[in-house]
């Protein structure tokens, strides 16, 4: 029986972590306009030395807003919170010229037909 216990234990954490996706989402207005740069750019998968290279500062600086970031939102790692970068992109990111944004599509959105 205790492999049916590490199944459950699995996913009521991807559940918890669904869920603090969501409450984090709510929480990007406590973000400072650099925490939430910093934020955009860890949801594209950039690491420390990446982050600090395209935004011009210290790698120690990176770190210390990914925490600040992590904290604000409601999150407990920094996967969690570039999680949430994706799914909130539109809500952070200001820039219209962005080719990440969503398309806004009229109606219910449908899945491709297969061939």
């Amino acid at each position: 029986m205790t492999g049916g216990s590490n199944v459950q234990d699995t996913s009521s954490s991807q559940v918890r972590t669904g869920r603090n996706a969501s409450y984090g989402a709510e929480r990007l207005e406590s973000l400072t306009g650099r925490e939430r740069e910093v934020l955009l750019l860890l949801g594209t998968g950039l690491g420390n030395r990446e982050l600090a290279r395209e935004l011009k500062i210290a790698e120690r600086t990176v770190k210390a807003h990914i925490a600040n970031i992590v904290r604000k939102i409601g999150q407990q790692t920094r996967t969690q919170a570039a999680i949430v970068a994706a799914l909130a992109h539109d809500t952070l990111c200001s820039d219209p010229a962005c080719t990440r944004h969503l398309p806004r599509v009229p109606g219910p959105w449908r899945a491709p037909s297969p061939l």
